[in-house]
């Protein structure tokens, strides 16, 4: 099961934090489509959070189609074809890319360090996944 961590005083609010690790598991391969996610309940305590703070970041990240909610059995990380919608997510991306853009100008590091960085950690991502595939295609029988 994975372990997410919150830091209190971060800028993002505790949701956000909570759906920005699990959306970064699962781009990470270290949740897989179909593996259960711990209760809201389990996850508040977990945390030390309130649980209606949990039920915000579940809600929306079920809402973009990333989990879902079977009644009586858990919250799994969805099995479905998420429907993308290229403008959404170009907006998405957008404010993310903004918000790295300006850390990296208040710290004066030049574009091509960022996109340097960018290179670097897409090339982890995928090493990530592909070591977490060659795990889950070794233990299968």
């Amino acid at each position: 099961m994975i372990q997410l961590h919150i830091v209190p005083g971060d800028e993002l609010p505790i949701y956000r934090q909570i759906m920005r690790q699990v959306t970064d598991a699962v781009a990470g391969g270290r949740l897989r489509t179909g593996e259960k996610l711990p209760s809201q309940r389990e996850l508040a305590e977990q945390l030390v959070v309130s649980p209606l703070t949990v039920k915000k970041a579940y809600d929306e990240l079920e809402r973009q189609g990333l989990i879902s909610t079977q009644r009586g059995r858990g919250t799994f990380v969805s099995t479905a074809e998420r429907p993308i919608d290229p403008e959404l997510q170009r907006e998405r991306l957008h404010g993310a890319v903004r918000r790295l853009l300006s850390q990296a100008h208040l710290a004066n590091i030049e574009l091509d360090v960022v996109v340097a960085l960018l290179h670097e950690v897409d090339e982890e991502l995928r090493a990530e996944r592909a070591r977490r595939a060659e795990l889950g295609n070794d233990s299968t029988p």
